[in-house]
């Protein structure tokens, strides 16, 4: 067999893998095969050469496929490398460089905001925001672009109880039917923002990162100077600021290899 003939094979392979990653457990190989129109024939074939390298592990008892400890140890070195931030940082740089606002980089961490890039402009505002901080997701809007495209039982299941709605201000979501009135607001502008939410007198506009299933995995937000004694806020929503950072947020996802849903 050629080089060339090689090649649908290995990209039926890798189908196969994504398949089993976009499912939340083991599936059987009638799923796969479906998924992908491929004959079962083919699907087993498949499988099997992929287990037998150690990307799928057999479940026997129950029939079903799912990753293996190849897949795994991939996925570890994908983050060892931590393309994520390597990918951003220009993207967040030249988003400083055309605002002049202070980019952030920002992924879920339980019901936190964590923050693992920072750029500033030249003469930045001081914010409480850095690399490593966490915040609560609920507050920042951040956390509520990623928030806004997940499950709404993943939701609940992140902020189980009142106590779990912390607050920095006087502002901001106060129980999970706020947060979900709130989140599905942004779902439909395509973009989230809280305006002193987190420090009094600053405001964020922030847009998801997907990757290749449509998943939120990251964020991108833009803080800047903000001040309204509006009690709640005013009525801003910053389309046009919206729409540079969405822009950058939509190259991040690209170089992912991720879509929009």
């Amino acid at each position: 067999m050629g080089p060339s003939s090689d090649i649908p094979a290995l990209r039926r392979g890798l189908a196969v893998l994504r398949t089993l990653a976009s499912h939340a457990g083991p599936v059987p190989a009638a799923t796969v095969a479906r998924s992908l129109r491929l004959p079962r024939s083919t699907t087993y074939h498949l499988l099997a050469e992929l287990e037998h390298a150690g990307f799928v592990v057999h479940l026997a008892s129950e029939r079903r496929y799912g990753l293996g400890i190849a897949a795994f140890e991939l996925g570890s070195a994908y983050l060892r490398h931590e393309p994520l931030e390597r990918l951003a940082g220009p993207i967040l740089r030249a988003l400083v460089d055309r605002m002049q606002h202070t980019a952030h980089l920002g992924v879920l961490h339980g019901n936190e905001s964590l923050y693992l890039v920072k750029e500033r402009p030249a003469h930045p505002e001081t914010t409480v925001t850095d690399v490593g901080v966490r915040l609560p997701a609920h507050l920042t809007a951040s956390g509520r672009a990623i928030l806004a495209h997940l499950p709404r039982a993943q939701v609940r299941a992140l902020f189980p109880q009142p106590s779990s709605f912390l607050r920095r201000t006087n502002r901001g979501p106060r129980d999970l039917r706020e947060l979900r009135s709130l989140l599905a607001v942004e779902r439909r502008t395509g973009w989230a923002i809280e305006d002193g939410f987190v420090t009094t007198d600053f405001a964020s506009v922030a847009c998801p990162v997907f990757d290749h299933s449509t998943h939120p995995i990251a964020s991108i937000s833009m803080t800047f100077r903000h001040a309204c004694h509006t009690e709640g806020g005013c009525a801003e929503t910053w389309p046009a600021l919206a729409a540079t950072v969405r822009a950058a947020a939509r190259e991040l996802t690209g170089r992912l290899g991720g879509r929009a849903p």
